[in-house]
C-alpha cells in the first residue's frame, strides 16, 4: 500500500468550500478509482483552518493515476486561491511486519 498525507491551510472564510471540495474528491475517487483504498479529510486539532488529506492507494503508480485523473484536477480548480498547499507530510510504501500473520489487523 502506498500512503500519502498532505496539509492545507485554508482561509477561514472559505473553510466550507474547501471541505466540500475535499469531500467531493474523496467520494468521486472512491467510486471511480478502484485503486484508491482510503481518502480521508482530517481537521487539525489546534487550527480549525488546517486540514490534512490522508490517502492510501494500491501502489505508487495508482497514486500517479489519481493525480492525472479528473477528480484531482477538479479539486485543485475548486480550491485555487482559497488554500495554501499541499505541504507533503508522507509519501511512501507501508512496511509490513511479516511476523504478523493477519496483516489486515496491523
Amino acid at each position: 500500500m502506498y500512503h500519502v498525507a498532505v496539509a492545507f491551510d485554508v482561509q477561514p472564510e472559505h473553510r466550507e468550500t474547501f471541505i466540500a471540495a475535499a469531500h467531493a474528491d474523496a467520494r468521486d475517487s472512491a467510486v471511480d478509482e478502484p485503486f484508491t483504498q482510503r481518502f480521508e479529510l482530517v481537521e487539525d486539532e489546534v487550527d480549525p483552518n488546517r486540514f490534512y488529506l490522508d490517502e492510501v492507494y494500491d501502489d505508487a503508480a495508482s497514486f500517479d493515476r489519481h493525480m492525472s485523473g479528473p477528480h484531482f484536477a477538479k479539486f485543485f480548480e475548486r480550491i485555487d486561491g482559497i488554500a495554501q498547499g499541499p505541504t507533503w507530510l508522507i509519501r511512501g510504501t507501508r512496511v509490513v511486519d511479516t511476523a504478523v500473520l493477519d496483516t489486515a489487523a496491523v
